[in-house]
């Protein structure tokens, strides 16, 4: 019988009930620098896409602006944007806000204002986080499946140079977030300052999301909303191409049971995928806050392939992420546990929110419990 072992302080039961409508207005906004900019809403229920033209606010005749959305029950985060998250809103002073949030059915019409665009403050140059032991591969890593080029990152572990040893290896995407608070967003998951502290050490290779394409390329599966999933062709790149690429290049322990896959939202979806795909490649996936809700045909993916799966699987979830976040997280590993060998583990939080600082916090959790069963 295969060991699970899940923590949970309180099950979610997802409720289904007609979707509601919202009016949200912004009562006022600062100007802005490209006054034909168009005003945007992004969030959970919208994959935090900032430019999606189906979540662009309306203008009214007295110049306010608004949007009406059509949502479900459940709690969501929000941002508001011009089109870009370098040009999302901010407080007066050009500090970040945290993310709004939005409780259905309780709020049916909402009044904000944006005190100020992100672009309309002097940038502040950023100091680089990373650590001297990582280094970036190439700037334009060729992807020949998706016909892209991609910045490709790589973590080797204190004293990789003047050893003889071998190490698993980690793949990582959004690899913009993983070491660099520079060429991150929002923060990053401080990656490499976790591993410089501990015993275990491991490569991390992370590649870039392709911004705009970020979504097609972690979705392995058709989206009415988001238009042609990629996701099939990105698992292919990591494990036809990368893989080999970095295991003759590096000295990396090659056997599925040393490689593994990790990511938060759309790449947790598309870590899930990459072990049902290739399970002898790929033994581990870290699965944080996983975006199922955009691609639901996992499930049957995992009922049809999940036997073949012989993995240590790390599901993370918080309560604050949406309503569908933490029963499609569940209904993943129930479906998993009925089908598959795999060792897995579920960590719910009930402040957990979609955002990488969260991420870095629970990340020296998951790799502790993956390294200490490689060790098994």
């Amino acid at each position: 019988m295969p060991k699970h072992a899940i923590f949970i302080t309180t099950f979610l039961f997802a409720s289904i009930i007609n979707a509601q409508t919202i009016r949200l207005d912004i009562g006022s906004v600062p100007s802005k620098p490209d006054n034909g900019s168009n005003i945007y809403i992004a969030g959970s229920f919208n994959g935090w896409n900032p430019k999606d033209e189906k979540f662009r606010f309306q203008k009214s005749d007295n110049g306010s602006y608004y949007i009406q959305l059509q949502l479900g029950a459940g709690k969501y985060e929000y941002k508001i944007t011009r089109g870009g998250w370098d040009k999302v809103e901010c407080k007066k002073g050009g500090a970040g806000i945290p993310n709004r949030l939005l409780t259905i059915p309780a709020d049916t019409a909402i009044r904000i204002t944006v005190e100020e665009w992100a672009d309309n403050i002097p940038a502040k140059p950023k100091v680089s986080t990373s650590s001297k032991n990582v280094k970036v591969i190439d700037t334009a890593f060729y992807i020949p499946q998706l016909k892209r080029k991609r910045r490709v990152w790589i973590y080797l572990p204190q004293g990789y140079a003047s050893s003889k040893s071998r190490y698993p290896v980690l793949y990582m995407h959004d690899g913009q977030n993983v070491f660099e608070d520079t060429t991150s967003f929002s923060g990053e998951w401080g990656v490499d300052e976790c591993l410089d502290s501990v015993k275990k050490k491991c490569i991390v290779v992370a590649v870039d999301h392709g911004n705009a394409k970020r979504i097609n390329e972690y979705c392995p599966y058709d989206m009415e909303r988001f238009g042609k999933g990629e996701g099939n062709l990105y698992v292919d790149f990591l494990a036809k191409t990368l893989k080999p690429y970095i295991d003759k290049r590096y000295r990396t322990l090659k056997d599925r049971k040393n490689a593994f896959v990790a990511g938060s939202s759309m790449g947790g979806l598309i870590s899930m995928y990459a072990v049902l795909k290739y399970p002898s490649v790929f033994g581990g996936a870290g699965v944080f806050s996983p975006a199922f809700w955009v691609g639901p045909r996992i499930f049957d993916d995992i009922k049809k392939k999940g036997k073949t799966v012989n993995a240590r699987i790390y599901f993370y979830g918080g309560k604050q992420e949406g309503e569908s976040m933490v029963p499609d997280m569940l209904k993943a590993f129930t479906g998993m546990a009925k089908v598959s060998k795999s060792k897995m583990t579920t960590v719910i939080r009930d402040g957990g929110q979609h955002n990488e600082a969260r991420w870095r916090v629970e990340f020296p959790l998951f790799y502790n419990w993956l390294m200490n069963e490689v060790q098994k």
